[in-house]
């Protein structure tokens, strides 16, 4: 990525970012994002940020990713989470052949592709490919979204088919238009509301075998460290909508506390409290704590990925792994703080902490955020196998 395009993505970005503040309670209230503010953001670059230069993206280095997915998502935690979801795209298409990637990007490089990554879907092979039945709960952005992949168990004459070593049944990814697929209109939850993650439904479809992937063991089609081990890439632009989240709580927090604001029956205004501050400042070194190992753990994938080879990405997936469980937590305990401070107030749907709060709580929910993935770190520094996957 040059200097030129950084700037540009960064410029467009920080510019959006007050108007994605100020319309959040808007974007919760239609779950989804406005169809101008997609429009904005497709204009920023942010779709295809990671999209390689030779189709018409910005081929964004790690940094910079990281940089404007906690921008948007202090901003906005919907938006953040939106923007990262369609941005993964080109990380996802990759697992398919050159040919395909090549085609998918003809038109422009604003392809966003939405999905479910449970296999919740059946593929059945038929006549050179697969029909594909299933439905798959949260795919976010899928009412904008151009394709829709589903991960499938894939079965001939009805059975499960064994997968490869030793596998009990073998899962393939699918790739269908967007316009084949059914979206149920299922996503009214805690937080996140804006995301439009709803779940998504296809009636025995027909995805062409060229079309179907192996998200977990296939090689990437495009050359480059940024293209390598899609999954682990995931996972730290995950960590970048936690920490965004939690700034944007931070930020929240002391603009309320500006003055002389305090608590009912309080003898001084919290922002005088010794103990208030205490708790605001450790808050405030968990999230930069939480963004520098994120952006530590970037550099040594881009490393491993472009001079370290396969040995040393397997060492380094489950410490990739490992670490978004660590930060949701220490993301989710700065949200708290400011939650608490906030008062009553907070309890209304309107406060913007309260809505910081009710996002973190439900990205802790995530399955890649769940804590038995410290595991794999543990196992590895103990020599023991590492027994989740990646």
């Amino acid at each position: 990525m040059d200097d030129q395009d950084r700037i540009r993505l960064t410029g467009a970005v920080r510019e959006l970012a007050p108007e994605l503040a100020r319309r959040a309670e808007e974007i919760e209230a239609a779950r989804e994002l406005p169809v101008d503010l997609l429009d904005r953001l497709r204009a920023a670059g942010c779709f295809r940020m990671f999209v390689p230069r030779s189709h018409g993206g910005y081929d964004a280095d790690p940094h910079t990713g990281l940089t404007v997915l906690e921008a948007l998502a202090r901003a906005d935690g919907s938006t953040g989470w939106t923007v990262m979801i369609g941005a993964e795209t080109p990380h996802l298409l990759a697992m398919l052949s050159r040919d395909q990637f090549d085609k998918l990007y003809a038109h422009g490089p604003d392809v966003v592709v939405a999905g479910g990554f449970a296999p919740q879907g059946r593929a059945e092979l038929a006549d050179g490919g697969f029909q594909v039945t299933g439905r798959w709960a949260f795919a976010s952005g899928s009412r904008h979204a151009d394709w829709i992949f589903g991960n499938c168990v894939l079965t001939g004459d009805g059975q499960p088919l064994p997968g490869p070593a030793g596998q009990p049944v073998e899962v393939r990814s699918m790739l269908l238009p967007a316009g084949q697929v059914t979206v149920a209109d299922t996503w009214h939850a805690l937080g996140l509301r804006g995301t439009g993650s709803h779940d998504v439904r296809a009636d025995w479809v027909y995805c062409p075998v060229e079309r179907s992937f192996d998200l977990f063991a296939g090689l990437p089609c495009v050359p480059g460290p940024g293209f390598v081990a899609p999954l682990a890439q995931f996972v730290l632009h995950l960590g970048a909508v936690a920490v965004g989240i939690a700034q944007g709580a931070l930020d929240d927090t002391v603009a309320l506390l500006d003055g002389d604001r305090r608590r009912l029956y309080a003898r001084q205004p919290l922002a005088d409290s010794p103990a208030f501050r205490e708790r605001l400042g450790r808050a405030d070194l968990h999230v930069r704590a939480a963004r520098a190992l994120l952006r530590s753990l970037a550099d040594d994938l881009f490393r491993a990925a472009h001079d370290g080879g396969p040995v040393a990405l397997a060492g380094l997936q489950p410490r990739i792994s490992a670490s978004l469980p660590w930060v949701t937590e220490i993301a989710t305990a700065a949200v708290d703080a400011c939650y608490r401070a906030a008062g009553g107030g907070a309890a209304r749907d309107s406060s913007p902490v309260q809505r910081r709060f009710r996002d973190i709580h439900t990205f802790s929910q995530h399955a890649a955020a769940a804590e038995g993935w410290l595991g794999n770190n543990g196992s590895q520094l103990l020599g023991r196998p590492v027994e989740l996957a990646y």
